[in-house]
């Protein structure tokens, strides 16, 4: 391994954008993929992402953009993968079968492959030959917007290599991020993906004008329902309590720079599915994840009655005001 360590970053929204400015700001070269080659001429130009976190300038010394994802990967020791999950497939079809097999892959993504209803760390497997110990994932509770202010943030790298895990971690610590290992990499990036489906319910809940005691009902209650479907999917003796669970499903749940809750509180409000899209110009993790995981707890039968609703409201058009009703006598 080379002493300076050499990371891709794939993606051009907030989050990547937050992830290299933190990288960068440690004085490591950060090769950066962004799509849009407009945008790739700005950042050189400007030093700053046009799109997302405008404000946040880069020290083009260290920041390296480009719209060539195979030139982006090939000279990478490590690869973050922060591109929404329904746009992750075609993000990376350029890639040839082999490009990641001598790389340390890190999933920055809170959502499921669609229709395959895979982990983005499963996908990366199956697809492109990544093994689990060379892969790790970013759980929060941590927002871009506040990474951007540089507001005191908390990170949990997830890896069955806690070795490497612990390497990456090294790399993101600075003055306002502190980050930590853990080597339950299936839970955290479960809960990473359940807690954007739990944030659209409190938005909904939110838009049909209940209040913080009839969220934070709701948030006790999910908690539980997490915990249901890990244990139905994966039991593992593990603590939800720690950040990287309840910390990261509380931040989305109540955050107003959450972009879950803030597609749900339009849903609430009466906004259909696309006009929220429409209006909101970013992915929500959410809409997508809530019907892989409804798909795989058609074999699970776990008791969700949380992601059920929220699946109803979206996918079934059932009225929002209906389902959050019904809920209101399943919670205690």
């Amino acid at each position: 391994m080379q002493d300076r360590e050499r990371i891709a970053v794939l993606g051009g929204g907030s989050w990547a954008t937050a992830l290299v400015k933190i990288l960068s700001e440690n004085k490591t070269d950060v090769s950066w993929w962004l799509r849009n080659q407009d945008d790739v001429h700005h950042l050189q130009q400007y030093a700053h992402n046009p799109r997302y976190l405008s404000g946040v300038r880069f020290d083009l010394a260290y920041v390296h953009p480009s719209s060539d994802i195979r030139e982006t990967v090939a000279q990478a020791d490590w690869v973050i993968l922060a591109v929404p999950a329904a746009f992750v497939k075609e993000a990376l079809s350029p890639l040839a079968a082999d490009a990641l097999h001598d790389k340390t892959v890190v999933s920055a993504v809170k959502g499921m492959i669609p229709k395959e209803n895979l982990l983005i760390t499963d996908f990366l497997e199956q697809h492109y030959g990544v093994p689990a110990e060379r892969q790790c994932v970013i759980a929060g509770p941590c927002h871009a917007e506040e990474v951007a202010l540089e507001k005191q943030s908390y990170l949990t790298i997830g890896s069955v290599d806690l070795a490497r895990a612990e390497q990456f971690c090294a790399l993101l610590r600075n003055r306002y991020v502190k980050a930590n290992p853990l080597d339950d990499i299936d839970g955290v990036e479960y809960c990473a993906v359940m807690k954007n489906i739990i944030a659209l319910a409190c938005g909904i809940a939110h838009g049909l004008n209940y209040g913080d005691n009839f969220q934070a009902v709701m948030v006790s209650n999910s908690m539980e329902e997490i915990e249901r479907f890990l244990d139905a999917l994966m039991p593992l003796h593990r603590d939800l309590k720690g950040s990287a669970y309840l910390g990261d499903l509380l931040v989305t749940a109540y955050s107003q720079f959450s972009r879950n809750r803030t597609f749900g509180n339009m849903i609430g409000r009466g906004y259909t599915v696309k006009s929220a899209q429409f209006e909101m110009n970013m992915v929500a993790e959410g809409y997508y994840a809530v019907q892989s995981i409804h798909e795989l707890n058609k074999r699970l039968k776990v008791d969700m009655p949380i992601t059920t609703a929220v699946y109803n409201i979206l996918y079934e058009r059932i009225s929002p005001g209906v389902e959050i009703e019904i809920l209101k006598d399943k919670f205690k």
